[in-house]
């Protein structure tokens, strides 16, 4: 007889059994996700650029002033230095050998030959020697001394003269008669005008010296360069000996060759000399630009490295002098490999970026299972790869010789991520940027240990941030585990303890007070753009003067009450399983603000024996009204600018829970006959609790505003009461999302109990007073 369908084999049962996907297929489906693969995309690019901001297809320069290597450090690629001190010597002889630049005024010159021109005129025009001053004949002479005897007592000479011969005055006037018939007339005047232009010619081109100034090893002294007063070009080269005045052989050649008759020349000579003077200047300017153009065109002189060369000894600090040949070493290696081995470049950076990447990868893995904020959205994940390779940069710019504070970023960034996220995560990730920093930096191991060791005394000191002064304590800790850890790490490679290490240890200790009074100021905008708020904030945004809060009293006192009767409810619940109390105390106070707009319509704010004002509406209208005050309260938050944590208490606090109250009304009040009220009318739009602060929050208003109606609130009745409650919600699933265990839950009604049983505690009935 059938049964009503085939009958399968066992085999076949078995085949159909479909089991669950298994670790690696999950994964596998996982990955094939648009939303991870986009994430995975992101975290790619970030290893790029990390990459390029560590330099990474380079090997680092792992090299420190100060710092001792255990061995001798060589030459790996030859190169050549600069040697100051020989260049400098050649450079010197450079300039000894410049020819210096003079200015030439020919104003003298042509002025001296014009009065020259007008001596000779003025001689012509006397006929006879008589006629002439004597002084001025006198000059023009040859110096003899018959000729001058003759001059000056020619009666006594006459006496003495034989019979038949001429005497010395005759003798003159004859020569001043030869001397006047030679220069006498226009045209002979200006053949003399000529002549004398042409032999002055080339002295007033090149000018004349008495001496030169410079001295043994100032210039050269065979050549100069001349140029036209006020006209630095042309540049003519000069002979020293044709320019110097000495004996004024070379103008009384000249005369000679241009006048044609030596004795007149020499003659015009005798007039002349007494009257030369220097017509050269120096140019200090021109001439120091000679010697700085001879001086820079010298080549240096180097200094070869070869390799093998010992640069450092080992044992020894590492001298500032031994650091420059270090980087020159690095540059010529550096050089030698991008020429001879590019492909290593290619292979050193993709190494970096998968070695990023892969670090990258480690800390998403840890956020999908331990911390998901910065998974939720692409915003807040590019945010902190950006400050990641920001961390990087900084740390590789600041950790030059002049700042070795390369501390400071990684100590700003371990702060950072344990206020905006948890200390776990901090130290995840500020180990993954330390390894990277030291790679980057060609540091050791040594170096890891000291910077995280640092780092973590400061993100385990922190804490909570309730004082201004608290991050600088923070700094002032890790200061201390600075310097203790670069002591030891010190000794420990065996470096002398003395003032080196005594004063590297220091340098350290102060960067990392520096980082905690950096911190104080960057405080609000870590906050602000990792949307966190820390307890010193919380503190400020509590204050009881805060607008909204003096507006809730106003229109809603009996709301303002409820809030703070929540908040310390709610305080103390998580406090007692390691949440922020603060947090949730500050989000109790603001929890309710939407109620500020129709505050008649909610219980607390009602009178007793007054009217209700929902008697007059439908179960679905009172529903709509209620609800609304989590619209009205976003919507006020987002006005006033309240931080995304109050925000988000405010549209968590009820859930999506039912409106009970009002659907049983709509429940009764339903006709049968057309079926049942549509419950997802009267919840809560939600979303539900995300963290366990708002979980302690739905709880603690659900519990107090249940708390109003015991009549006799004793222990026993409160307990039952949170518990039912809690049950409630918790069988609603609405703690789902909050990450809160059974455990924690327990806890938090034992807190709440408590709490209510304090608030409501029994009073000794006094009593009545009577009268004497």
């Amino acid at each position: 007889m059938a049964l009503g369908g085939q009958i399968r084999t066992r085999s076949e049962r078995v085949a159909a059994l479909e089991l669950p996907p298994g670790q690696w297929e999950r994964a596998w489906i996982g990955l094939r996700r648009a939303d991870v693969l986009i994430r995975i995309g992101i975290a790619l690019l970030a290893a790029v650029a990390m990459c390029l901001v560590m330099e990474g297809w380079n090997p680092p320069f792992g090299f420190r002033s100060g710092a001792t290597p255990q061995r001798a450090i060589v030459v790996r690629a030859p190169f050549s230095v600069k040697d100051g001190d020989a260049t400098r010597r050649a450079q010197d002889r450079a300039g000894s050998q410049v020819r210096y630049v003079y200015e030439q005024d020919p104003g003298s010159l042509i002025q001296l030959r014009t009065l020259l021109r007008n001596k000779v005129i003025e001689i012509t025009t006397a006929t006879k020697l008589g006629d002439l001053d004597p002084k001025l004949w006198r000059d023009f002479q040859v110096k003899k001394p018959d000729l001058n005897e003759a001059l000056v007592e020619p009666d006594e000479k006459e006496k003495k003269k034989p019979d038949g011969e001429k005497s010395e005055r005759d003798l003159a006037e004859e020569r001043f008669q030869e001397f006047r018939a030679m220069f006498s007339g226009t045209e002979k005047q200006k053949r003399l005008e000529d002549a004398l232009a042409a032999a002055f010619l080339p002295f007033e081109l090149r000018g004349l010296i008495d001496k030169l100034p410079q001295g043994v090893g100032e210039g050269n002294l065979d050549e100069i360069l001349v140029h036209p007063v006020g006209q630095p070009e042309p540049l003519r080269q000069v002979k020293v000996a044709e320019v110097l005045i000495g004996d004024g052989a070379a103008l009384r050649d000249a005369m000679r060759k241009e006048l044609g008759s030596k004795e007149i020349a020499d003659a015009f000579f005798e007039w002349l000399r007494p009257q030369l003077k220097s017509t050269l200047k120096k140019d200090e300017e021109e001439t120091q630009k000679a010697i700085l153009t001879a001086e820079n065109s010298v080549e240096p002189v180097m200094t070869p490295y070869p390799v093998g060369k010992v640069i450092a000894e080992g044992g020894k600090p590492i001298t500032p002098q031994q650091m420059e040949l270090l980087r020159k070493e690095y540059q010529a290696a550096i050089e030698a490999r991008m020429s001879e081995r590019s492909y290593l470049l290619f292979a050193r950076g993709g190494a970096v970026t998968a070695l990023a990447f892969a670090s990258f990868v480690l800390c998403g893995v840890y956020m999908r299972y331990r911390q998901r904020g910065p998974l939720t959205g692409l915003g807040r994940l590019c945010v902190l790869l950006l400050v990641s390779i920001a961390t990087v940069a900084l740390a590789r710019w600041a950790s030059a010789d002049d700042w070795r504070a390369e501390s400071v970023p990684l100590l700003i960034f371990g702060m950072t991520m344990a206020i905006a996220y948890r200390r776990e995560m901090s130290l995840l990730m500020t180990g993954i940027l330390t390894a990277l920093v030291v790679l980057a930096l060609g540091h050791d191991f040594r170096e890891f240990v000291l910077l995280m060791g640092l780092t973590a005394a400061a993100i385990l000191n922190l804490g909570c941030i309730r004082t201004r002064s608290k991050l600088i304590y923070v700094g002032i800790s890790s200061a201390v585990a600075a310097f203790a850890l670069t002591v030891a790490l010190g000794m420990v490679s065996d470096q002398p303890l003395g003032w080196t290490l005594l004063r590297s240890a220091g340098v350290r200790a102060l960067w990392s007070v520096a980082a905690g009074f950096v911190m104080t100021g960057l405080l609000p905008f870590i906050e602000q753009a990792f949307g966190v708020l820390t307890d010193l904030s919380l503190l400020e945004l509590g204050d009881v003067s805060h607008p909204l809060l003096q507006e809730l009293v106003r229109r809603a006192p009996s709301t303002y009450n409820h809030s703070v009767t929540v908040g310390t409810i709610a305080e103390a619940a998580a406090d007692s399983i390691g949440a922020r109390g603060l947090l949730c105390r500050v989000g109790a106070y603001f929890h309710d603000i939407g109620k500020m707009l129709k505050p008649g319509y909610f219980v607390e704010n009602q009178g007793v024996g007054g009217d209700n004002r929902h008697e007059s509406l439908v179960p679905a209208m009172s529903t709509l009204v209620i609800i609304a005050h989590i619209k009205d309260g976003y919507d006020l938050a987002r006005q006033h600018h309240l931080p995304q944590p109050i925000i988000d208490f405010i549209s968590q606090h009820h859930g999506t829970m039912l409106v009970e109250y009002f659907y049983s009304r709509a429940q009764k009040q339903s006709d049968p006959n057309n079926g049942e009220v549509d419950e997802s009318s009267f919840r809560y739009p939600g979303p539900k609790p995300q963290t366990k602060e708002a979980a302690v929050m739905m709880l603690a208003d659900a519990v107090e505003s249940a708390s109003r109606t015991l009549v006799d609130p004793a222990p026993a009745r409160i307990e039952s009461l949170v518990r039912e409650i809690a049950e409630r919600r918790l069988d609603d699933g609405q703690f789902d999302e909050s990450g809160l265990t059974l455990r924690e839950l327990r806890t938090i009604e034992r807190s709440m109990v408590m709490s209510i049983t304090s608030i409501y505690h029994g009073r000794i009935k006094y009593p009545d007073q009577k009268t004497a």
